[in-house]
């Protein structure tokens, strides 16, 4: 297990960082200091470096026990569900093809590493941290790397669907599945990072959330298209009531209480993931809303996480 000091500040700064880039970057978008395509630029930078970065940095620390099957598990069951779900609603409610594949990539991913861990040492305590980040490494790290990955490429309009063989070639050789691979060979063989190329990661790593929350607040708006309106409001719906709710739901029936099922329940009702806005913006999957859902959710999340963690008792 990586060390929780590499992860854990304090207590809710994490939270106010992530506001203060969110509204550094919706000044600047009122002035002329950076060019239009200014976020698609910081989202690229994100996506093939800073993201890749963080998983050479978390990835090798990742270890499993018995105990911790429910906050691994979860997060591979929630995207199962809630792409299901969206598909469904897509069909339902008539979404076209870049809005349904950016509620696929933004939806069931929450931002349970850069937000989640200070939220859990927050309002829960450092002991129980460990839970918090199998549920991240285990769930949304992998998940965002082999599941985004797909889904991005199958949706885009930028480019054309790739065929089978395309789709292969393009994750294997996607900067962050390469990372994933890596790390985890490394961690496998308990190797590691010269420490040169350790400090080079870590930092590399620390501008992942400064750069896209930055590039999220360039693109955010409240004011969105008619068309944009059920998405948007299904989007953040999913992400902060019903994932959480599902979680709670299942553990009750199955008779589950512990501190790793109430840490799994709250890391669900974390708002969308940064790096999956990333994604489905670089991948030009309806940028404006997934700023919106990634942000507004942020936002909204001040509200719904403590109660959340009250009605947890």
């Amino acid at each position: 297990m990586a060390h929780t000091s590499q992860y854990v500040f304090s207590k809710m700064d994490n939270f106010y960082l992530i506001l203060i880039y969110l509204s550094i970057g919706a000044a600047l978008r009122h002035t002329s200091f950076l060019p239009e395509n200014a976020a698609n630029t910081l989202n690229a930078y994100a996506l093939y470096v800073a993201f890749p970065a963080v998983i050479l940095k978390a990835v090798p620390g990742i270890s499993l026990s018995t105990e911790l099957l429910i906050p691994a598990l979860t997060p591979w069951l929630l995207l199962l569900m809630m792409a299901g779900t969206i598909l469904l609603l897509s069909r339902w409610l008539n979404w076209s093809r870049e809005v349904t594949g950016a509620l696929l990539v933004i939806v069931p991913l929450g931002n349970t590493s850069f937000l989640g861990l200070p939220m859990v040492d927050a309002f829960f305590g450092h002991e129980f941290i460990p839970y918090a980040l199998v549920y991240d490494q285990l769930g949304s790290f992998l998940a965002l790397t082999l599941y985004a990955t797909v889904v991005a490429a199958i949706y885009s309009p930028l480019m054309e669907t790739p065929g089978s063989g395309a789709l292969l070639r393009k994750i294997l050789t996607f900067p962050s599945f390469i990372a994933l691979i890596l790390g985890l060979f490394l961690g496998s063989m308990d190797v590691t990072f010269p420490s040169l190329a350790d400090r080079l990661i870590t930092n590399l790593a620390a501008t992942l959330v400064p750069v896209v929350m930055i590039a999220v607040g360039l693109q955010l708006t409240f004011r969105f298209h008619r068309s944009e309106i059920s998405p948007l409001l299904s989007g953040l719906s999913l992400k902060l009531l019903a994932m959480p709710l599902i979680v709670w739901i299942v553990c009750t029936a199955l008779g589950l209480h512990s501190d790793a099922t109430d840490v799994t329940i709250f890391q669900a009702a974390m708002p969308s993931m940064i790096s999956a806005g990333a994604i489905a913006s670089m991948a030009g999957l309806a940028p404006r809303l997934v700023s919106g859902i990634v942000g507004l959710g942020i936002l909204i999340s001040l509200a719904t996480l403590p109660l959340v963690h009250t009605l947890l008792g």
